[in-house]
Formats: structure tokens, C-alpha cells, sequence
């Protein structure tokens, strides 16, 4: 069907929240550049594209993709942004070699079907399968983003490490406009899970689930009272309580 116009929503300042088919993307605007961060699945490429247009900008405008993590629903169209437009794209240095599939920490087909007993998983698993679950999606042109402090980019992102759901997964904070993007270290819902607002993945998609759960201290100490995850909608109110509703399972 495409994204419309209502699947992109201006959360903050500068700040647009994109829903995709089961994951979402956001663009960080500074008059006519913009940063976008996480790229969807494969099967979202020109979805990618049409939301940029839907606030009023080119994918030329784009001054880089930032990669909370090398999952496929979230790397998807990075390979296509650079092929068309050279737009280069940036990740935690410990995140690098898993975009360039050098190697894989991506919950596999006989895990999910080892779960797909569990309801909506199995209904999940058909829609992420059709929407490129399962491609290729290396990028050997990601690279990792420079060290200390905000990122020099549409948006001035400060790269905050969640180490975890995979080796190098990274959260952005936006001081400026109170906003934590959260990629996958901390939801608001997802197809797999009948539960709503702040919480953690199924412990199966974790590369290490001890990990992803110790690192939720470091987004409590962030500044921030809209919470953008990579999947449900946003949440607002402080991160510290989103964290706290998310430990309470």
C-alpha cells in the first residue's frame, strides 16, 4: 500500500516519526538537509524514499543514514540510498562488521520457528518474510561514526552505546528536543508481543538479552521526555519511566 502522508508524524522539533510496514524509520531535519535514521526493511527501499518526500525534501537532502543496529528490518535500504544518491551511512564502530555481514547476529529461521507456537509470531514471521526478512542486505559502505560527543549532522545526534540486542547497538540522543531514538533497546509494542507501551524484545531477538537489560540503566540517565523506538509509536514522558515500565514485566 505505501506509505501516506499519516505514517509521517513531526514528534518534536526538526524530529519526523515514520511508520513503516513493522518497523519504523525518523528523519532529523536542519532547514533542507536531514539525517535519517534506520532505513527499514528491504521491502520498505522506496516507502524510504516517498517519506522523505512527504516532508517536503529530496533524498538528495539526505546528509547521512545513521544504523541504531545491522538488523534487516532496519538496514534495508541503506545499499540503495548510497548506489543512487551516495549518501554514506554511519554505525557504532563495534556495529561496523555486522552491517557488512562479516558476520551475523540476527535471530535466525529455525529460531523463529522454533517459537512460532507462540501467538503472532508465526503471523509476524510471513509479513517480515514479505517485506525482505530474509535478503541480503549487507552495506559494505557503512562506517563507523567519530567518537565523543554529538555527531556533526542534521539533528547534532549524540550516539549513546546500548550495547545488547546486538554487539553494537547504539541509541541517539537528541538533547535539543528532548528526544531519545531508541532503536531496538527499548520498544513500545511489537507484532510478536499482545502487551502496549515501554518494554523489551522478545528475549529470543536479544544477541545478549543480560546485556540488553543492564544497558536500559544508561537511557534512564538521559535527559529526554519523548521516547522514539524502533518498533510501536512514540512515547512520551520521561525515559526514566519508560525504562521503569519496561523492567516491570
Amino acid at each position: 500500500m505505501g506509505v501516506r502522508q499519516g505514517d509521517v508524524v513531526q514528534v518534536a522539533e526538526a524530529v519526523f516519526w515514520v511508520r513503516g510496514t513493522l518497523v519504523n524509520w525518523y528523519l532529523l531535519q536542519d532547514g533542507r538537509d536531514l539525517t535519517l535514521v534506520d532505513t527499514g526493511y528491504p521491502g520498505d527501499a522506496d516507502d524510504v524514499e516517498a517519506s522523505i518526500g512527504l516532508t517536503g525534501h529530496r533524498p538528495e537532502d539526505l546528509r547521512a543514514v545513521l544504523i541504531t543496529h545491522a538488523h534487516t528490518d532496519h538496514l534495508g535500504a541503506v545499499a540503495r540510498l548510497h548506489d543512487r544518491y551516495g549518501t554514506p551511512a554511519y554505525a557504532d564502530p563495534v556495529e561496523v562488521p555486522h552491517a557488512r555481514r562479516e558476520h551475523l547476529e540476527q535471530v535466525s529461521v529455525p529460531t523463529v520457528l522454533a517459537h512460532a507456537w507462540r501467538p503472532r509470531v508465526a503471523a509476524w514471521a510471513l509479513r517480515a518474510l514479505r517485506s525482505g526478512g530474509t535478503r541480503d542486505v549487507r552495506a559494505a559502505e557503512v562506517v563507523p561514526f567519530p567518537a565523543g560527543g554529538a555527531l556533526d549532522l542534521p539533528g547534532a545526534p549524540v550516539p549513546v552505546p546500548t550495547h545488547g540486542h546486538t554487539s553494537g547497538h547504539t541509541a541517539f540522543h537528541l538533547p535539543r528536543a528532548g528526544v531519545v531514538l531508541t532503536g531496538d533497546a527499548l520498544v513500545t509494542g511489537h507484532p510478536t508481543s499482545a502487551r502496549r507501551g515501554p518494554q523489551l524484545l522478545p528475549a529470543f531477538f536479544h544477541h545478549d538479552t543480560e546485556r540488553a537489560v543492564a544497558t536500559l540503566a544508561d537511557l534512564a540517565r538521559l535527559d529526554a521526555d519523548v521516547v522514539l523506538p524502533g518498533h510501536g509509536p512514540a512515547h512520551r514522558g520521561p525515559v526514566r519511566d519508560a525504562v521503569l515500565r519496561a523492567l516491570d514485566r
